[in-house]
């Protein structure tokens, strides 16, 4: 294969590119845990006091973190009074809900049907969990503060910063994986280094669809899908042209999805090789129904 000249010269990332892939991927493992200890506090609370969701919708709220800190158990809420709950809440947040919930918490502890048996064992476990979830989440914000500050280091990240819709964390996940966006001809290149770009599924004699190929950086591939998604969501741009397809052209919700993700890569290459700043007019004079 060399000697037939099927090889390509590696090409190295800079010290900025670099950072970014090893703290996003730093980040994804963080994000995991901070998966892994909530789902297990949902489960410890469904077994001991699931009548806690009546009163915080979401368990992870700061009421509910400090619920479960200060009286983990039903038996220890039904021997309060509300002013003893509001009490405690006051100590650990600033802003803490009021005496109705403080009655109701009380009245739903009182009519419980969590267990009864092994509380010991529940508060220890609950209290391991909440130790995990506040770590994690200390580490999520200087991991995700680290990003930030390589990111701004970039030259032309603050150009697609502009783009109403795109996050930091998601231009970090697209350049740490793909590096120096400049390097690249084209955004049909970037395309194709996330594993993006058409592929026919044939073997043989046998003929397949044509289907995305999915041979590239599969991390890379998230973050252009969300940053997309983000824009059809925020960007008036991407959201013109993507109700056009949909409605227009009678595109399926998901195909509109993927062209728009070959316009971003487009855009991303363009605004990085020519360092110019992102110009919504010329994106509309392109979909001219859209509007």
């Amino acid at each position: 294969m060399a000697k037939n000249g099927y090889y390509s010269f590696i090409s190295t990332s800079s010290e900025s590119f670099e950072k970014l892939r090893v703290l996003i991927s730093n980040r994804d493992v963080i994000v995991k845990r901070i998966v892994s200890s909530t789902n297990q506090i949902h489960r410890c609370v469904d077994i001991v006091f699931p009548e806690l969701r009546q009163v915080f919708k979401d368990i992870t709220c700061k009421g509910a973190i400090a619920t479960l800190r200060l009286f983990p158990t039903p038996s220890e809420i039904a021997l309060l009074e509300p002013l003893d709950v509001m009490r405690g809440w006051k100590s650990l947040m600033k802003r803490q809900p009021g005496p109705k919930k403080a009655q109701l918490i009380i009245q739903l502890a009182k009519s419980s049907i969590g267990t009864a048996q092994a509380l010991d064992a529940y508060k220890f476990h609950l209290e391991q969990l909440l130790e995990e979830y506040d770590l994690t989440i200390k580490q999520l914000d200087r991991v995700e503060q680290q990003i930030r500050e390589v990111l701004y280091k970039i030259p032309f990240a603050k150009k697609l910063l502009m783009i109403k819709g795109i996050s930091e964390i998601s231009l970090a996940g697209i350049l740490g994986e793909a590096g120096d966006l400049s390097g690249f001809s084209h955004g049909n290149s970037l395309l194709r280094h996330a594993g993006l770009h058409l592929a026919e599924a044939s073997s043989g004699k046998w003929k397949g669809q044509i289907v995305i190929s999915k041979r590239g950086r599969s991390r890379l591939r998230r973050f252009l899908f969300l940053a997309t998604v983000s824009l059809v969501s925020n960007n008036p741009e991407f959201k013109a042209i993507h109700a056009h397809n949909v409605k227009v052209k009678k595109m399926k919700k998901m195909k509109s999805i993927m062209k728009l993700i070959g316009k971003l890569a487009r855009i991303f290459v363009g605004i990085a090789k020519r360092n110019e700043a992102y110009c919504p007019s010329k994106l509309q004079e392109t979909m001219p129904l859209a509007a």
